[in-house]
């Protein structure tokens, strides 16, 4: 049986080819068990897996929860905000507190970069990174590129634009690693004080016009201003960032091809796109959400099966 090259999910930037590949054709597989009338399966059921959230999170934590509890395993959720984090406890603390109760993997979003690569190192649970910092958020990017997969059939060769917020965001880079892993061709467009200064150094180009950026891609990544975590204006007014950098119907329909959009989601309708884009056929927004349960699914039974 085909196993994953590692033992924790950190980062795509850990992955192989392989890992990837392997991951889709399991998510393929989960794909049509929650498409049935019964949509659980036992595969994990001497499984506990813990969600520790220390950052705020409604979609990726709710798709865990389902993927975990689809493969019946038992979950126990924890959030920072009501915890003895509060109350000064370490990182480590907390979660070896929580591996007495013999939990043998755990879930985290965490604010600092590199969070769970840490914790992987101190801790005996498999790690599943669900977002840390603006550094890397793998299972969104791994559910992303599934979602291209599914729609145009492959990744590889696809020339795909990430747009907006690139500087802050976890999903970009990410969704930059698992891209070129796959093939593709990749551009990112945005603001020049939201892009990286090292971006191109990540094999990517950089494109600041809009309308030639989706001419050339066959899929818009549409990523939302990451307001919560912009201290300063990166630019003059949201009104302004739409006109340039946000995606309407009438500029959708005048483009040369038919383009694939999608959004990591929450979505702020009518600024990076407008409704009637993210409700069009073009978008496959809702495939993504779903595409998420099927992935994450895919990734905890993978590492599942190396928990000695």
């Amino acid at each position: 049986m085909s196993e994953l090259s590692v033992k924790h999910l950190l980062g795509i930037k850990y992955l192989t080819e392989k890992d990837i590949q392997l991951i889709f054709e399991t998510a393929d597989h989960f794909k049509e068990v929650i498409n049935r009338s019964i949509k659980k399966v036992p595969s994990l059921r001497d499984i506990t897996i813990a969600n520790i959230f220390f950052e705020n999170s409604t979609r990726t934590k709710l798709s865990f929860e389902l993927a975990e509890k689809r493969l019946s395993a038992d979950v126990i959720n924890f959030s920072a905000g009501q915890s003895s984090v509060k109350k000064g406890e370490t990182l480590i603390d907390t979660v070896n507190n929580i591996l007495s109760m013999k939990v043998d993997m755990v879930v985290m979003r965490h604010p600092n970069p590199g969070a769970g690569i840490f914790l992987s190192k101190h801790v005996n649970a498999s790690i599943v990174n669900a977002g840390d910092g603006a550094h890397e958020h793998p299972t969104q990017a791994l559910l992303d590129s599934y979602s291209i997969r599914e729609k145009l059939g492959d990744v590889s060769g696809k020339n795909v634009v990430i747009v907006g917020d690139i500087l802050h965001s976890r999903v970009a880079l990410s969704n930059i690693f698992a891209l070129k892993l796959q093939g593709a061709n990749v551009k990112v467009c945005g603001p020049k004080t939201l892009l990286p200064k090292y971006v191109e150094s990540l094999g990517v180009e950089v494109e600041t016009d809009l309308r030639k950026a989706l001419n050339w891609c066959d899929v818009a990544n549409m990523l939302r201003i990451q307001n919560e975590r912009l201290d300063i204006s990166y630019f003059p007014t949201t009104r302004e960032y739409t006109q340039q950098f946000g995606v309407n119907k009438k500029l959708l329909d005048s483009l040369d091809k038919e383009i694939v959009i999608m959004h990591p989601g929450p979505i702020n309708r009518g600024v990076e796109i407008t409704t009637d884009v993210a409700d069009s056929k073009q978008s496959i927004i809702l495939n993504q959400v779903e595409n998420g349960v099927a992935i994450r699914m895919a990734v905890i039974y993978l590492l599942a099966s190396k928990i000695k």
